[in-house]
């Protein structure tokens, strides 16, 4: 998560399995996407809208932290 940074999404996700990236997400684009094609070979769209929730509700509570801090 980031505040404020110029040109720079406001909170990332970025998931990894042995150093390989299978999944992002980023504040700018509001979307979990598969970075694979084994992952997307294995999901379906519910799959991924539930990700994109689970990755957005993250995004709001590290905004809140940061506001707190």
């Amino acid at each position: 998560a980031s505040s404020k940074v110029p040109n720079f999404p406001e909170f990332v996700v970025v998931g990894m399995v042995d150093g390989v990236q299978m999944v992002h997400y980023d504040s700018n684009s509001q979307r979990m996407v598969p970075k694979q094609d084994w992952m997307n070979k294995q999901t379906d769209a519910e799959y991924w809208e539930r990700e994109t929730g689970i990755a957005f509700d993250s995004q709001q509570v590290f905004k809140d932290d940061v506001n707190i801090l």
